[in-house]
C-alpha cells in the first residue's frame, strides 16, 4: 500500500502499462525531480509523487498518451485534494472479474 500525499498530485500508473511504454526509473527521476521515496512500486502499481511540477507532470501525461497508454486505464493522476484530516493509501486491485449475467 502506498500513502498518497495531501495537497500535492500523485501519478499511478499499471505497473505492466509503464513496462510496455518503456519507462525508466533514471529518466522520470530526472524529469520530475524525484526523490528516492517519491518512486514507489508496490505491486503492479508504481507510484510517481508527490510531484510539485505541474507544468512536468502535464507534460508526461501528453506523452504517456502519446506513448500509446490510455489515461484511467493505464495510469492516473490523483490530486491530492482533500482535507488534511483525511489520510489516503492506495494499493493495485489487479484485474476485476466481469460483473453480469452471461
Amino acid at each position: 500500500m502506498l500513502p498518497v500525499t495531501q495537497g500535492v498530485p500523485t501519478l499511478f500508473i499499471r505497473r505492466p502499462a509503464y513496462e510496455r511504454a518503456g519507462l525508466t526509473r533514471a529518466a522520470l527521476d530526472e524529469r520530475l525531480g524525484l526523490t528516492d521515496a517519491e518512486f514507489q512500486v508496490d505491486g503492479e502499481l508504481v507510484a510517481l509523487g508527490p510531484i510539485y511540477d505541474v507544468d512536468a507532470l502535464g507534460t508526461l501525461v501528453d506523452d504517456l498518451e502519446g506513448a500509446g497508454l490510455v489515461y484511467y486505464d493505464d495510469f492516473f493522476e490523483l490530486s491530492g485534494s482533500w482535507p488534511d484530516w483525511l489520510d489516503v493509501v492506495v494499493r493495485g486491485a489487479g484485474k476485476r472479474p466481469a460483473t453480469g449475467a452471461s
